[in-house]
Parts: C-alpha cells; structure tokens; sequence
C-alpha cells in the first residue's frame, strides 16, 4: 500500500474558494488547516485578509493571528512555527492541511529552504531602521549600494526590512546576494520536507477578477476602513511588513489625504488582480500542482477527488 502523503495543500489565487474546500477537505480528514498566508499572521487584519475564522466546518485553522500588527513577524520564523505546527498534527498521525495563497510562504513549509534569520530587535538593524526613519528609505539603499551592490539590485528601496537585514548580513560577513542565489536555486528543486500533495485551484480570469470585485467591495460594507484605522492606532502605520498588505495601505493613504476612499477601492481591485496572477505564476511553474479547474468541477467533485488522491496515497 502506498504511504499516504503527510500534507494536503489547497492553494490558488485570492478570492478562488479555496478556503471552503480547504474547511471542508480537513473536517473529512479530521484534521486542522495551517494557514500559509503572509499576512493573515497578524491579529485585528481580519476583513482586508479575508480571515474565515472560526471556520464555518467547526476546523482549527493554525497559523493566524500569531503576531501583532507591529511586529517584523519573518518568512524565517513563520516557517518554525508552522512546522511545529504541521510536526504536532503528524504525532497525532494526522495529516496536515495547509492552505493560504502566499507561494514562499507555502514552499518555506513543505521544502527544504534555509532562511537568515537575524535578530530583528537587535542593535545593529535597528540602528539601520533608524537611518532609514530619519534620512529616509533611499538613504539606507545607497548605503547598501555602496557596500554590495550586487544586493542593492535585489531589493527595491522601499523594502526597508529587507535592506537593514542584507547590512546586517554583511556585517556579520554574510553576503545577502550569494543567500538570495543559493534561496532560488533551492526554490527550483523543491526537495521536499514534507511528502505533500498540492492541489491549485483554477478558472478563469474573467470569473476570478469578478470574485476579486466583489470580495473588495465586500471588505468595504464590512469594515474596512474601520479596521485600518483602528489597526493605524496600534502600530499598523510604523510597521515594515504589515503596512505593505494589500488593502490597509491604500486605505492608509486615503486616511492620510493621498488619496480618495474611491481611488483606493479601485486600487486595492488592481493590485489583487495583479497579485492573482503572480500567485498562479507560481503554482504553475511548480510542477508538482494538481489542478482543479472550477469551472468545469464543482466544489462536491474537488472534495471527494482530493479526499480520495489522499486515502489511497495517489
């Protein structure tokens, strides 16, 4: 009998159902969902992240609201502790199921990939922060360009996180170019970490953007604005990574008079269509995506033929 595979992944673009069929694909394997979404992380970003928790099939759903708004919550570390996650569900020989639309986050779980961790609270990256706070993020870049370039043509200014932890690399004698190559070149062989069956949902891009429409006009009749505003009170608007998330910083803008609450609705349907079509980039060029195609397979048929891939270790 062939072994049954450790991790289920339910995985597509924002707004593909993949959530409900991820709840109901562990409530039949009597199991919890990890989530492997870079932002749902974060407590209080519930409406922009479109968080589904408590989930409708009574399910656990680990891996969300793990940090507050403020904190500088890694790749490096989301992957610890979503592996301790995935690791206790396996003690109790149950499988995990993973689900989110964050394809390194994803990777960094089920495949062997090594990240710098640093210590983000140390003296040395928040003395780098601190240029960056005060002579502003270009700043900070140059002198990043000025010690190794080859890194400075990785990163965009504006990643400040990213540009203090490749000069703390340096000072400790690490080169963040030569991590970056040695990163990719892991993300390429995909040696896995877990025995993972990954599912992708797919339709199409008509039908994707309409749900994409919809679910940004949702967000708003829910809250949105009201969410960002009271999350700008609790270090949303001073965070490195949370702020970036699609939807809270371009209603920060509108809140801050850049901007019209119009013309961050729009912009917020821009850019999740244009991260939709990243996150399929990804998925398809990982050879390992089994696709469902929910245009012509309803949600009934993806469950039965992904709980059955996995009872019988296809």
């Amino acid at each position: 009998m062939t072994d049954r595979p450790q991790v289920v992944a339910i995985v597509g673009p924002t707004a593909s159902g993949k959530s409900n069929l991820a709840e109901r694909v562990a409530a039949r394997l009597h199991t919890s969902i990890v989530s492997v979404d870079s932002m749902q992380v974060y407590r209080g970003m519930d409406i922009g992240t479109a968080k589904t928790y408590p989930t409708t099939e009574g399910v656990e759903l680990m891996m969300v609201d793990v940090a507050d708004v403020g904190d500088d919550y890694s790749v490096s570390l989301f992957q610890r502790d979503a592996r301790a996650c995935v690791d206790g569900l396996l003690e109790k020989k149950l499988p995990a199921v993973l689900c989110g639309g964050t394809g390194l986050y994803l990777d960094s779980v089920i495949d062997e990939l090594d990240y710098p961790s640093g210590d983000t609270r140390g003296s040395a990256r928040q003395r780098y922060e601190d240029i960056a706070r005060e002579q502003g993020p270009e700043a900070l870049h140059a002198l990043l360009r000025e010690r190794e370039p080859a890194a400075a043509e990785l990163i965009h200014p504006n990643n400040v996180r990213r540009v203090a932890r490749a000069l703390e690399m340096l000072d400790e004698g690490t080169s963040y170019a030569a991590q970056n190559a040695k990163l990719q070149s892991n993300l390429k062989t995909h040696e896995p970490h877990y025995q993972t069956q990954i599912w992708g949902i797919t339709m199409t891009r008509e039908r994707l953007y309409a749900r994409i429409e919809q679910r940004v006009d949702e967000m708003f009749d829910r809250g949105l604005v009201e969410e960002v505003t009271r999350l700008a009170d609790k270090g949303l608007r001073d965070s490195l990574t949370a702020r970036q998330a699609i939807g809270y910083k371009e209603v920060l803008d509108a809140l801050d008079g850049i901007i019209t609450l119009d013309q961050a609705r729009e912009t917020i349907k821009v850019r999740t269509r244009r991260y939709a079509k990243r996150q399929l980039s990804w998925l398809r060029r990982d050879g390992r995506t089994r696709w469902i195609d929910f245009d012509t397979m309803t949600p009934d048929e993806a469950l039965e033929r992904i709980v059955s891939a996995y009872t019988e270790g296809q």
